[in-house]
């Protein structure tokens, strides 16, 4: 990885437990479309975020899910919130998009792993790819998908893209799915056969995504988390 000096812009709040944090670097780094950088708290203490910015963006764009008592997120934007100017260390992780395959895809995210599926399908659109693509995104509640209405403009905009909203908790005029993530992909799938599977949320739902998918004929080569180097 390489250190990147990077001004912080600002760090806005989504919701009630997501912040969006925007970040420029004094140079820009190579990346591809779903890597991560590593906040510098410390000498021994760097920690990954999902970029969710497509590769050329002349800025960087971090979601960070910070609820109150989840301290170890929130001390990183409690710093950015002090802090005019932060290192990263950056790039990370395998689970990238690989944009020469044209097999379709499936995009899978739980709550702030949103970020992750963001680069992705900005990095398509960018390169003018109309690679079948299907992308299910999970949340508790409506509230908390904090950028519902720009994955509904993706599909809305792009023939080869459809979106499928889950929601827990939904309300009587919800216009989506109301289901666990990984029981609504399992009902709506008979075989994982045949895609390219990307996922982003947190370690215990992508660890149980696998399970699932392991019972409906995926193929693991063709499975891309960067969670799983830590969930083997």
């Amino acid at each position: 990885m390489n250190t990147i000096r990077c001004k912080v812009e600002h760090v806005t709040p989504f919701n009630d437990a997501v912040y969006q944090v925007v970040l420029t670097p004094d140079n820009l780094i190579d990346f591809n479309a779903g890597q991560y950088l590593c906040i510098v708290m410390g000498e021994k203490d760097k920690r990954p975020f999902s970029i969710a910015s497509a590769p050329g963006s002349q800025q960087i764009e971090l979601h960070i899910g910070a609820a109150v008592s989840e301290s170890y997120p929130m001390q990183v934007v409690e710093r950015l919130q002090q802090s005019e100017f932060i290192d990263i260390e950056m790039p990370g992780g395998e689970a990238h998009l690989r944009e020469q395959h044209i097999r379709p895809r499936l995009l899978i995210a739980g709550g702030t792993g949103f970020s992750y599926i963001k680069s992705i399908v900005e990095h398509q659109i960018n390169l003018g790819q109309q690679v079948e693509t299907t992308l299910y995104w999970g949340c508790r509640s409506q509230e908390a998908m904090y950028y519902e209405a720009i994955a509904r403009q993706w599909h809305k905009d792009h023939s080869w893209l459809h979106f499928v909203p889950v929601v827990e908790q939904a309300s009587s005029d919800w216009d989506g799915k109301q289901a666990n993530l990984l029981d609504q992909i399992k009902s709506d799938f008979i075989s994982l056969k045949g895609y390219d599977i990307y996922i982003a949320g947190r370690f215990d739902m992508v660890g149980a995504a696998r399970e699932v998918f392991r019972e409906i004929g995926v193929e693991e080569d063709h499975l891309y988390g960067d969670a799983f180097a830590f969930i083997k």
